[in-house]
C-alpha cells in the first residue's frame, strides 16, 4: 500500500490501528478533530479534519488506496449530534473514496445495528436492521451505503459490526469482547483481503459465550485469538445475577436498547479508558 488514511485517529480504538496499519503502508494520513494525536509513528504524518466537510475529506483521500474509517460520534446523543458526524460523515467517506478512485472502506459499524435483535437468536450478518438508538441508525445508513457504492459504483467495504472492544467489565461482554489484538488482526484481514465486495462481519473475539455467527468472516481469514472466558470467574462472582426480563440483558444491544433516544448509552458501561498513547 502507497497511502492508507484513517478516521477517528485520536479515540480509544484508533489509537490501537496507528502504529499496525503504519506498517502496512509507505504514507499513513491520519486524522481527528483533535489538535494534535501526539508522537507520530514512522511514515505517519497528522492532519486536523472535520468529517462533516466534503471538501476536507476529499482531500485527505487523495491518492490513498483505502481508508480506515473509524471516526464518529461514538455514544448515543441527540440525532442532530449523529447527523452531522456519523451520517453525512459517512457519506463525505464514501463519495471522497468515490471521487479519488479509493479501492475500499474499511468501516467501524457497530452491534448497535441490530441492537434489538434477541441475545438468544444467534444472528449472522444477514440479520435485519434493528437499531437500538440513533446512534445505531446512523450504523445502519452507513452500511446501506456502504452496500449502495459497491452495487452502483464499485468500492468495495467490509463493515466491522464491533461488539465490545474494551476491557471486560460486564457478565454481557462475556461474549461482546473484542481484544484490542483482534482488533488489529481483524482490521489489517480487511486491507490485505484480495477482494471483498460489500461484505459485514462482526468484530468480536473468540469467546465461548459468543451470541452471533460470525463464521462468515473467514474468508477474511480473521481468526481471533482472545477469549473472555479468562475472565469468567472474576466477572461472574462480581455481578448479579441479571434481571431475564429486563432487556439490557436480553438484547444484543445491551444498555443501548434501554436508554431514551437521545441519551448517553455509555454511561452506565464502565468503560476504562486505555487510549494508547505515543
Amino acid at each position: 500500500m502507497k497511502k492508507l488514511v484513517l478516521t477517528g485517529a485520536a479515540g480509544r480504538l484508533g489509537s490501537y490501528l496507528r502504529e499496525p496499519l503504519s506498517k502496512l503502508c509507505s504514507s499513513l494520513v491520519s486524522t481527528d478533530l483533535a489538535d494534535d494525536i501526539g508522537t507520530l509513528y514512522p511514515g505517519e504524518t497528522y492532519q486536523q479534519a472535520d468529517l462533516a466537510d466534503l471538501d476536507s475529506v476529499c482531500s485527505l483521500l487523495e491518492g490513498a488506496d483505502m481508508v480506515i474509517h473509524f471516526g464518529a460520534e461514538a455514544d448515543e446523543a441527540p440525532f442532530e449530534s449523529i447527523l452531522g458526524s456519523n451520517i453525512i460523515g459517512s457519506y463525505n467517506v464514501w463519495e471522497s473514496a468515490y471521487r479519488n478512485k479509493v479501492r475500499r472502506v474499511v468501516y467501524a459499524s457497530s452491534i448497535h445495528a441490530v441492537g434489538m435483535h434477541a441475545r438468544s437468536d444467534f444472528i449472522g450478518p444477514d440479520a435485519a436492521h434493528r437499531p437500538d438508538t440513533f446512534y445505531g441508525l446512523s450504523k445502519c445508513f452507513s452500511e446501506d451505503l456502504a452496500s449502495l457504492y459497491w452495487d452502483k459504483r464499485q468500492v468495495e467495504s467490509v463493515c466491522l459490526r464491533i461488539m465490545s472492544c474494551a476491557q471486560v467489565t460486564s457478565t454481557r461482554a462475556l461474549g461482546t469482547w473484542l481484544s484490542y489484538d483482534d482488533l488489529v488482526q481483524l482490521v489489517e484481514k480487511s486491507i490485505t483481503t484480495p477482494t471483498t465486495g460489500f461484505s459485514v462481519v462482526y468484530g468480536v473475539s473468540n469467546n465461548d459465550r459468543c451470541p452471533v455467527d460470525n463464521s462468515a468472516s473467514s474468508f477474511l481469514g480473521f481468526r481471533p485469538k482472545d477469549n473472555a472466558e479468562q475472565f469468567a470467574e472474576e466477572i461472574l462472582a462480581a455481578n448479579e445475577h441479571p434481571d431475564p426480563c429486563d432487556s439490557e440483558h436480553t438484547t444484543h444491544g445491551g444498555p443501548f436498547a434501554t436508554v431514551a433516544l437521545g441519551e448517553s448509552g455509555m454511561a452506565t458501561m464502565n468503560i476504562i479508558d486505555d487510549k494508547k498513547t505515543t
